[in-house]
């Protein structure tokens, strides 16, 4: 069994032994959003083909390699030593917008007395955000 870690979070997947990270479509679509079409990986109205001549290492027998897909859009996709952890990242361009929109993307923790609570149940209002690592 193989984990991928991507934005949507930890997913347990059946990758295809050897190099890359080959999963079905289904489970690619089910760990990162992105789904297999005829024009390439989609996510929304953005659609990333494979490289003309190259589709094969991107994409066989209805598996797609994740990895290669990930690193053809610049984004980091770094695995274990194993090969059984494998986490998919933001592209820098990406990361760079977020920053850029100064909006805090949504998260949910628990305080105290272990109720969750969510930064969108704040929109709108005034929020203080303190952080602290040990580090």
């Amino acid at each position: 069994m193989t984990t991928v870690l991507s934005d949507l979070g930890a997913f347990p997947v059946t990758a295809s032994p050897g190099e890359g990270l080959w999963l079905s479509a289904a489970e690619a679509a089910m760990a990162t959003g992105w789904s297999l079409q005829p024009e390439g990986l989609c996510r929304g109205a953005v659609c990333v083909p494979a490289p003309s001549g190259r589709e094969a290492e991107f994409v066989a027998g209805g598996k797609v390699n994740l990895a290669a897909f990930w690193r053809h859009m610049d984004a980091p996709a770094a695995h274990s030593k194993e090969g059984d952890i494998w986490a998919l990242g933001e592209s820098a361009g990406g990361r760079a917008d977020s920053l850029r929109s100064l909006e805090a993307p949504d998260f949910t923790l628990p305080d105290l007395a272990g109720v969750e609570h969510s930064l969108s149940d704040h929109r709108g209002k005034k929020v203080l955000l303190a952080t602290w690592a040990s580090w």
